[in-house]
């Protein structure tokens, strides 16, 4: 009995300690009831109303293992259901994993009851759960970095590399190589050399890498650094590589454009240092004025008097009466207290070499007495026609190497952020799309499509602009139905003007309209007009149309093709728009653009000899741009 008992309780004990749950469904009766825990919401309950506490995607399989219990189709089966502990019936359902073993009993041969050791798995299953999430998540970033990367053993074997990886490495398949499974990274140079087998240490180059076998020849930027666990174990080895071929091959472009501005500064301080040479062997005369005296007197060299003037003739010996300089003078014991600098013209007043005004500089510098007390001024002046005609063509010369250099810096740095903002939204939507269906995929899919458009068509101006610097702009001229090209473009243009506000007009005057033309270059001409109209476009209407128009050219009738584009948007304003067709140009450079598509419409219409222009009464008035080309 004592044995019995010590059984008994041993086995409760171990029962209590496991945390399973033990029941026992009666088949006389149909009622279910607790044996050990509280797997049910109560004993003696009829197994109708245990079915409505289990999960209704569960049911069917769950009647279907008390069945094959019941009938003696099993002798033992394992059971899964989710099952709900809010027993009160309101609110939202709790349900909980359950995951047991069953057996049947039996009695002269037929089962009479059914015992199952019922356990709560919900917080292993929901652990799980996390961890294949987390494992996605981790899995999803690894393969859609934006860099490669790539995960070696201890031992230095190649694991696993996600996609970029692939691609720069030419993975002969999706998920693995041949050729770099079979190489250790311990073997392979630089590795070889900077990473201990026993103790690898975090190591970070830039350098050309060139592997044969897989056909590679790229400048990439290697990183590898060792992953230990909490204890200091060596765990994996994480390789990244990102590719900077382009971006090296841009560093050399800029270096080259340095050199070469480099260059022509030097050739400007050449320049400049000629002009110094020729200041200085240039006559110089000097001046000063005593206002004791009420003198102002030109010397030849230091000491001879050439000229002499009262105070009270001395501003009429300047040409601009109304210079702030020459007004000033109306009061000399003020004006002249501090240094100053004055070019302008003089009357040929001071020497007879000349009966033509003079430019001349003119350096003062106040002359005080021991007591503060200013007693006039005293300086240098000298005729500076020639120097003046010199320093215009300097300025000049400076002001276009200053812009060119500027433009072109500004240019490599607007094409690396126009190339980027399509790029990452591609890279940034490709990387969602795989989680969002119905409309909101067709809405990123759209929007994918779009940036590949603008890329596309910023390449394209690229392109264009590179055979322009090789004077390789091919006109050729096909015939066409001009009539039934621009209804298509103009179709093909309406998914770009997507302001809510704003109507797209067509103004096609010709059911048909015959002509020989290059329908492509004109094509593109009229997509940049409405894509510049659409940068600046909220509100109104944008117009694209076009017409025949004849022009007298060089007294001669020639008949022409008119297309223009008319926008309700900013506007222009008129300082701006001599210069909106030159290259580079931005009115404004916080909207998304090159500057390169209004002076490629020019291009073309310089080549075709034909015109081109804008009219704008200025900003908020909206645009007409427009082309004129002979056929």
């Amino acid at each position: 009995m004592n044995i019995m008992f010590d059984e008994q309780q041993a086995m409760m004990m171990a029962l209590n300690i496991s945390g399973n749950h033990v029941m026992c469904l009666d088949l006389k009766d149909n009622r279910v009831y607790d044996l050990h825990g509280k797997a049910m919401f109560g004993n003696n309950v009829g197994i109708d109303i245990c079915y409505t506490y289990i999960h209704p995607d569960d049911r069917e399989r769950f009647r279907t293992f008390v069945e094959r219990l019941s009938d003696g189709t099993d002798l033992e089966a394992d059971c899964h259901y989710r099952w709900d502990y809010n027993y009160t019936g309101q609110g939202e359902p709790d349900w909980h994993d359950m995951y047991g073993r069953a057996i049947a009993e039996y009695e002269d041969g037929k089962p009479v009851n059914i015992i199952a050791t019922l356990t709560d798995e919900t917080e292993v299953k929901q652990k799980e759960r996390e961890v294949e999430h987390l494992s996605e998540r981790y899995r999803s970033i690894f393969e859609n970095s934006i860099i490669g990367m790539s995960f070696y053993s201890p031992e230095g074997w190649l694991i696993d590399a996600n996609q970029i990886m692939r691609q720069i490495c030419h993975f002969d398949s999706d998920t693995s190589d041949e050729f770099f499974s079979k190489m250790n990274l311990f073997d392979v140079m630089p590795f070889n050399e900077v990473l201990d087998r026993e103790n690898p240490e975090d190591y970070w180059a830039c350098s050309l890498s060139i592997v044969p076998e897989r056909n590679m020849r790229v400048y990439l930027e290697i990183s590898v650094h060792p992953i230990y666990d909490e204890k200091g174990k060596l765990m994996y080895i994480s390789v990244t590589a990102n590719d900077v071929t382009e971006e090296r091959n841009m560093y050399l472009n800029v270096m080259e454009n340095d050199a070469r501005m480099k260059k022509m500064n030097e050739a400007i301080k050449n320049y400049e240092a000629e002009l110094r040479y020729m200041l200085q062997a240039s006559k110089m005369q000097t001046w000063r004025i005593s206002l004791e005296r009420d003198t102002l007197e030109f010397y030849d060299g230091l000491n001879t008097v050439m000229r002499s003037f009262s105070l009270e003739q001395l501003q009429k010996i300047f040409v601009d009466q109304e210079h702030p300089f020459v007004k000033a003078l109306s009061d000399p014991a003020e004006t002249l207290k501090k240094p100053l600098v004055y070019v302008g013209q003089m009357y040929p007043v001071v020497t007879q070499s000349s009966t033509e005004n003079q430019w001349v500089q003119i350096n003062c510098i106040p002359e005080f007495d021991k007591e503060g007390n200013l007693l006039g001024a005293f300086g240098v002046w000298r005729n500076v026609n020639d120097l003046m005609c010199k320093q215009d063509q300097l300025r000049k010369e400076t002001k276009r190497a200053r812009e060119s250099g500027q433009l072109k810096t500004l240019f490599l740095a607007n094409m690396t952020h126009e190339i980027r903002t399509p790029i990452n939204s591609i890279v940034g939507f490709t990387e969602v799309l795989s989680a969002l269906e119905g409309e909101d995929k067709k809405e990123v899919i759209q929007i994918i499509k779009n940036n590949c458009d603008m890329l596309l068509r910023l390449i394209n101006d690229i392109l264009t602009v590179s055979s322009l610097e090789s004077g390789q702009m091919d006109i050729r001229p096909v015939e066409v139905d001009f009539a039934k090209s621009f209804n298509e473009l103009f179709e093909s243009l309406r998914s770009r003007v997507q302001e809510p506000g704003v109507e797209f007009i067509k103004d096609n005057p010709y059911a048909t309209l015959p002509i020989k033309v290059d329908v492509d270059r004109v094509s593109q001409v009229i997509t940049n007009f409405l894509t510049n109209a659409v940068k600046y476009t909220h509100q109104g209407h944008i117009k694209l149309g076009y017409h025949t128009e004849t022009r007298t050219i060089d007294g001669k009738q020639l008949e022409g093709l008119y297309v223009y584009c008319e926008d309700t948007g900013d506007g222009i304003a008129p300082e701006s728009q001599p210069r909106i067709f030159d290259r580079f140009y931005k009115v404004n450079d916080f909207v998304q653009g090159t500057g390169l598509g209004l002076s490629i419409c020019k291009a073309f219409t310089d080549a075709c000899h034909g015109d081109i222009g804008v009219v704008s009464e200025g900003k908020g008035k909206g645009s007409v741009f427009w082309m004129w080309i002979p056929l």
